[in-house]
């Protein structure tokens, strides 16, 4: 008989590989629970995660037991009313065994949904399993960095343009200062024993007289061939690569509030963009949200008085793509933040500024943007605002529009409008 034992070390939950098997089999009723999970939070909520329910039929495991097999048909002791063959009628009073909706019955049983509790990491993974984000050209996703050169000290070896003269040459003169340190010391030593001789009357051809001049010259020659520069004193300049986060990315979520966008339209944008900044969330490490709502005049309020302020008015998109693109161009640098934008209106413009709003989107705010999503909030028929966001959709690839006619709509609307490409 053979024992397999499994030693590998899990995380601090130690039913870590069942809640694995637990997610992977059970994926679908999970996300379809997630799913609605998301139109209860807040657009900026996401520090935790989600409890979802689960109907207690569909986490049913098979079992084994024991029977006395075959196919029997027998009458139990008793049995006055039934022969065999006969099918059991439902009741009618409520009082099955199973749950369900009907009037309470005296007896009878059920199961509540199971209750399971999702992470934060668990929770965004099933929201956006097989989504990414759309045509991005500069960086890619999760983490993504970007390095600069910065000087990095000095080396011994590199490109002769990248010597560094000055340190070269002072490693040069400290080389020389220590090697010929002996030599002078000597020399002086002979020097001051050479002129006391000489102080003391012995004649220039003295033996002993030659033979100091003749020492210190060769001193001096061993000093002299000491050479000026050596490899060994050369310096280069190093450089290294420093990396700099650049996975963060501004969301400018733009959203008309004139008189025909009602509370319920308002609503439905709200789920809209707490889809959008989450799904930024997931993928960037530092999300900043712009909100700028707007009638005739734009402004850039917080999400309380984004989404509840009672202001109204007429429409001027224009107004709000003017703004959009100041908040650009004063606080975000493109070649630094991922710039997203998302704009929910019902369609309703001025007929004179569907135009301008084309132009505006071509000529100055798309070349900055990896990513512009248009949502029509209406039931009705589309508006100029539509037709001009056409155009500019066959311009720029990097520009989707999609309608949305309830609640129902918005969650398919956003996994079409960033659904996985096909490499």
């Amino acid at each position: 008989m053979s024992h397999f034992i499994d030693r590998r070390l899990n995380a601090k939950n130690k039913s870590t590989v069942n809640r694995q098997r637990f997610l992977k089999r059970y994926k679908n009723q999970l996300k379809r629970a997630v799913s609605d999970a998301v139109n209860r939070r807040s657009i900026t909520d996401i520090d935790g995660g989600e409890k979802v329910g689960i109907p207690s039929k569909d986490i049913s495991e098979p079992i084994f037991h024991h029977g006395q097999g075959g196919t029997r048909d027998m009458v139990h002791p008793g049995n006055k009313e039934f022969e065999a063959g006969d099918r059991v009628q439902r009741p009618e009073d409520g009082s099955g065994s199973g749950p369900g909706q009907g009037r309470p019955g005296k007896g009878g049983k059920g199961e509540d949904d199971f209750v399971f509790e999702l992470s934060r990491e668990e929770f965004l993974d099933l929201l956006f399993d097989d989504l990414e984000l759309p045509n991005l050209v500069r960086n890619q996703l999760m983490g993504t960095t970007e390095f600069r050169i910065v000087r990095a000290g000095y080396t011994t070896d590199g490109a002769p343009s990248n010597i560094d003269v000055v340190r070269s040459l002072k490693g040069a003169v400290a080389r020389r200062t220590a090697l010929g340190g002996p030599y002078r010391g000597r020399i002086r030593e002979l020097e001051a024993e050479l002129e006391q001789m000489l102080a003391d009357g012995v004649p220039e051809t003295d033996t002993r007289v030659l033979a100091l001049r003749e020492q210190i010259d060769r001193l001096k020659t061993k000093l002299a061939a000491l050479p000026f520069i050596d490899t060994f004193d050369l310096r280069y300049q190093a450089y290294a690569k420093q990396p700099e986060p650049t996975s963060k990315a501004v969301m400018i979520c733009i959203m008309d509030v004139s008189g025909s966008m009602d509370q319920v339209r308002k609503n439905l944008a709200k789920r809209f963009f707490i889809l959008l900044y989450l799904f930024l969330q997931r993928n960037y490490d530092k999300i900043d949200v712009v909100f700028i709502r707007h009638h005739t005049i734009a402004q850039e309020v917080d999400e309380q008085e984004f989404f509840y302020s009672r202001e109204t008015g007429g429409t001027v998109v224009s107004s709000a793509l003017n703004l959009a693109y100041d908040v650009i161009s004063e606080r975000y640098e493109s070649g630094t933040w991922n710039i997203y934008a998302a704009q929910a209106s019902d369609g309703d413009n001025w007929d004179s500024d569907s135009a301008i709003c084309r132009d505006l989107l071509i000529a100055r705010l798309l070349p900055l943007m990896r990513y512009y999503a248009y949502v029509e909030i209406t039931p009705r028929q589309h508006q100029s605002l539509w037709y001009a966001y056409q155009d500019v959709k066959a311009a720029h690839p990097h520009f989707a529009m999609e309608e949305i006619g309830g609640a129902d709509d918005i969650y398919p609307v956003f996994r079409e409008l960033f659904k996985r490409q096909d490499a």
